[in-house]
């Protein structure tokens, strides 16, 4: 039986407890933008034909030239980056892996249900390390030389276009290195299911075979294409997600919480009593993602533009 993994999200969960239908709620649980690329229209012959190599090689393009992609690197798309991940312990072999923790608890979960490898504590004890990048919940950034010194190091950049000037993706065309991307956070558009593995041919070869043929849709090599040509939508929007993540912050001191770590598409606070608030901020359909191994940690995502006075009144009311 497939273990049930800790995520955001659930808000179906939420609202059998707390009552209240899905546009009542404001669903604060996850790091997802809450304003989306505009897709704008689709042609009809994204849906229904076999995506083709033209369309793939766009998007490659244009994901080479939004990230600087290394020339002796390649990109492999693939249905999300969760894809990717769970396909990593196939790709690499066999060995020992060091994950950097807390963290976003799927590369875990990748590497523990493969018989071909086992969990080391410690770094200097594995052939493979993990860096999610910034670190989620932490927003932890790690330093160039911790990158490559292993046979394998995957760096999970699934945040990391609020601030590009932070990426790892120049040490991509490095044997070993794997940089892995998502769509679905920066650009809002999780729905979608996109993601791409940046990393020398060899691995490349590794991962498309596992992937099999078309391993994306014709919709998603269209929008992601259209969104990383757009680089002036991405140069807002990182402008318009710092504004939003200091308001953030400004109302939740209001309400003794100390900021402990995040991005500018999450935040998170040491709060006390981390299940009373999100029990406190749910009686208000408000819904934020509370963390196993911490009884403290709250983290919230930010509200889109219009929300804001929803998420202003459940503080306003906790402070008091």
């Amino acid at each position: 039986m497939t273990k049930i993994r800790d995520h955001g999200g659930g808000l179906d969960a939420a609202m059998a407890l707390y009552g209240g239908d899905r546009s009542d709620w404001l669903d604060l649980s996850t790091g997802i933008n809450p304003t989306p690329f505009p897709v704008g229209d689709i042609g009809p012959e994204a849906w229904t034909a076999l995506p083709d190599q033209a369309a793939t090689e766009r998007l490659e393009a244009a994901a080479r030239e939004f990230w600087a992609v290394p020339d002796c690197a390649e990109i492999v798309l693939s249905p999300g980056a969760s894809a990717l991940i769970a396909r990593m312990p196939a790709a690499l072999g066999r060995g020992s892996v060091f994950i950097k923790s807390p963290t976003y608890n799927e590369h875990e979960a990748a590497f523990t249900t493969d018989e071909n490898w086992r969990v080391a504590a410690s770094p200097e004890d594995a052939n493979t390390h993990i860096y999610v990048h910034p670190n989620n919940p932490t927003g932890e950034l790690f330093e160039r030389h911790l990158i490559g010194v292993s046979a394998h190091t995957i760096v999970d950049e699934s945040f990391c276009d609020i601030s590009s000037e932070q990426s790892h993706v120049s040490l991509a065309d490095t044997e070993g290195v794997v940089v892995l991307k998502s769509f679905g956070k920066f650009w809002g558009l999780a729905g979608l299911r996109l993601g791409f593995a940046i990393c020398a041919p060899k691995t490349a070869a590794r991962l498309r075979d596992l992937l099999g043929p078309w391993p994306v849709s014709g919709i998603a090599l269209e929008i992601g294409a259209r969104a990383l040509e757009d680089h002036a939508w991405a140069s807002e929007t990182r402008d318009r997600l710092a504004d939003d993540a200091n308001r953030l912050d400004l109302g939740m001191g209001k309400t003794g919480a100390q900021l402990v770590g995040g991005t500018s598409l999450f935040r998170l606070y040491d709060v006390g009593d981390a299940e009373a608030v999100q029990v406190a901020l749910a009686e208000q359909h408000i819904w934020s993602r509370v963390f196993p191994y911490s009884t403290s940690w709250l983290r919230l995502g930010l509200p889109a533009r219009g929300r804001w006075g929803q998420l202003d009144a459940a503080l306003a009311r906790i402070g008091q």
